[in-house]
């Protein structure tokens, strides 16, 4: 997430923090989940109240205990270096004989303390600070190697799986080469391998666009990647899917190019002029990008005709539910250009119907209160709900929020990086559950730090 993305944020949800966020949703949130394996319902309110730790790390309820996995400035294992700095989003994916890789971000600007360590075969811009690291854990949750993914690249906020157990990184930012003393142009997404990252190398997938990417994520049926774009000023960003020439290829198969649209709503401009949930839209069209380069115009300013395109503030998460893929804009401010005002949206596309749909609204006087001031990253949790990481000022925490719409305190990070007279606390990201889903990872964004949960999570 950029910087202005978090001023712009904490500045509006600031407004309402004596009453929380709260959500507006249509029929209960349970469609978020159908089909996956988060789809059971446990019926919980959460795990009782948060215990302060005496480490004075990570809050957790009774009963669960959290691991260490890493941490800013400690040697990376593989002796490439120093641990980076600014860890954010994250993935667990499953390997060979129960073990797991976990693939994290570092959005690193050209500003960041601890750089991802330049790798030979793995570098893509020797000027970039930002890129991967991966650690490799034993069935028990042991840390059995650490090393460097992809370096080279910059400000990599997010990304999301694929079927065939990689990870794709995106690039945060739109700087050409010579801008921040970078070498190479930057807004790419790349491929991360987490077991062996010499086979992925460090390869921008230039036919998927350059642009503020966030997140991402695959169709398993049909090999379609869709991509958001984290504009914060207008004109907003835009909703895309890339139509790889070679789908569920693996090994490279998105490097083989495709094709790269974007979402067109008719008669809908702005995504936030819609306010009521369950509003659904039956004729989404598909517009080729003109120059998905951006090279001379970024692809959000380019010409999509006539009808021209559909646009949305602070397009964020996405990721692949069921059927459908959802997709988050983070809020919405009329102030700063758009149709009108909200503490955000997720809406679903489902590819079968060509439909889209408002699921939720986050807004004042609705129905579910989310007491965190900013939420974030979100993950599926094991226990038939949503993990939702806070970002924002105060204290942070990671929530718990059921199917039911019930929300409780999940972690409560615990590390003051101001002063006793004005504390400080870094917020969560990168939330991901283990395949088998007994172990919760997250990431403290600053000191980075990577934890490993653990404890009753199907009580």
């Amino acid at each position: 997430m950029s910087d202005h993305g978090l001023q712009n944020r904490r500045q509006m949800l600031a407004r309402t923090g004596a009453l929380g966020v709260s959500i507006a949703f249509a029929g209960n949130l349970s469609e978020l989940f159908a089909g996956t394996a988060a789809a059971q319902d446990l019926g919980h309110t959460g795990y009782g109240p948060l215990v302060p730790d005496p480490n004075g790390l990570l809050d957790l309820p009774k009963g669960f205990r959290y691991r260490v996995l890493s941490r800013e400035g400690d040697p990376l294992r593989s002796g490439e270096g120093p641990v980076p700095s600014n860890h954010d989003g994250m993935a667990a994916l499953a390997g060979r004989h129960g073990r797991v890789h976990l693939v994290r971000n570092h959005e690193n600007r050209a500003t960041a303390r601890l750089a991802v360590p330049a790798v030979e075969g793995l570098t893509y811009d020797p000027q970039g600070k930002g890129g991967c690291t991966t650690l490799t854990l034993d069935a028990r949750g042991k840390v059995l190697a650490e090393r460097v993914g992809i370096a080279g690249t910059a400000v990599n906020c997010a990304g999301g799986p694929t079927p065939w157990g990689t990870w794709l990184t995106c690039e945060e930012t739109e700087d050409k080469a010579g801008t921040n003393g970078y070498t190479k142009d930057h807004g790419f997404i790349f491929e991360v391998d987490p077991a062996d990252p010499h086979r992925s190398g460090a390869v921008p997938l230039t036919a998927m666009g350059r642009f503020q990417h966030e997140a991402v994520a695959v169709d398993p049926k049909r090999g379609i990647v869709y991509e958001t774009e984290d504009a914060f000023q207008k004109p907003f960003g835009l909703f895309y899917r890339f139509l790889p020439h070679r789908p569920l290829g693996g090994g490279g198969s998105l490097r083989a190019g495709g094709r790269l649209q974007a979402m067109r709503v008719p008669d809908v401009p702005d995504l936030s002029s819609v306010q009521e949930p369950g509003a659904s839209f039956d004729r989404v069209e598909w517009v080729d990008v003109p120059d998905p380069l951006a090279a001379e115009t970024p692809i959000r300013l380019q010409d999509f005709g006539p009808r021209g395109i559909t646009h949305a503030q602070k397009l964020e998460g996405c990721y692949w539910g069921g059927r459908s893929v959802y997709f988050v804009s983070s809020f919405a401010r009329s102030a700063e250009g758009s149709a009108a005002d909200h503490y955000g949206q997720i809406w679903r596309y489902d590819p079968e119907r060509r439909r889209l749909t408002l699921v939720i609204v986050f807004g004042p006087d609705t129905d579910i209160q989310l007491p965190g001031e900013s939420p974030d990253n979100i993950c599926l949790a094991p226990s038939g709900g949503l993990m939702v990481c806070e970002d924002g000022n105060g204290a942070q925490h990671v929530y718990g929020v059921t199917r039911r719409g019930e929300v409780y305190a999940m972690a409560r990070n615990a590390q003051n990086i101001g002063t006793p007279e004005e504390p400080e606390w870094g917020e969560f990201a990168g939330v991901a559950f283990s395949p088998d889903g007994g172990t919760m990872y997250v990431n403290c964004y600053t000191p980075g730090t990577t934890f490993a949960v653990t404890g009753p999570w199907r009580r």
